[in-house]
C-alpha cells in the first residue's frame, strides 16, 4: 500500500489508485456513509440512526435511507464522519459513543484503506424498550 495514491475526483467519490497499468478503484461517499451507518448500529446500545432506521430494516430500504443520519466528508485520503444516533435507555452514553467511534473508524479504515480522522456523534434520542 505504500505505492497507493489517493486523488479526489469530485465531491461524491474518491479514487484509490495503486497502479496505472492495473486500473483504479472508485469509492462513492454514499458507500463510506453506509459502512459507517452499519458499523454504528452493530454496537450494543445503539437502537437506530436518526430517522429510526434500524440495522434489520437497512437491508430492505434504499441507499438514501441507509445513509440517513450520516454525513461523510472525504478530503484526500482522510474521512470525517458525523453520525446522529438514538441510544437504548440504560446505556452509558460516553462509553457507548466511544465504542461506536472505535467501531466506525476501524471498519472504514479496514474496508476502504482511507484514514478516518474524526467520528463525531450527536445523540438524537433515547429509545425506551416499549418504543422499539
Amino acid at each position: 500500500m505504500s505505492n497507493e495514491e489517493v486523488k479526489e475526483i469530485d465531491r461524491s467519490a474518491v479514487i484509490l489508485k495503486e497502479d496505472d497499468q492495473v486500473g483504479a478503484v472508485q469509492i462513492a461517499d454514499d458507500v463510506v456513509a453506509m459502512i459507517a451507518s452499519l458499523a454504528a448500529t452493530e454496537v450494543e446500545g445503539i437502537s437506530s440512526m436518526a430517522g429510526n432506521i434500524t440495522n434489520e430494516l437497512m437491508s430492505k430500504v434504499g441507499v438514501k435511507n441507509l445513509t440517513k443520519g450520516v454525513k461523510v466528508d472525504i478530503n484526500g485520503n482522510k474521512v470525517r464522519v458525523a453520525l446522529a444516533l438514538a441510544l437504548d435507555y440504560g446505556y452509558n452514553i460516553p462509553t457507548t459513543c466511544q465504542l461506536v467511534q472505535a467501531k466506525v473508524k476501524s471498519t472504514i479504515e479496514n474496508m476502504t484503506g482511507l484514514t478516518c480522522s474524526d467520528v463525531n456523534i450527536r445523540i438524537s434520542g433515547i429509545t425506551m424498550k416499549k418504543d422499539r
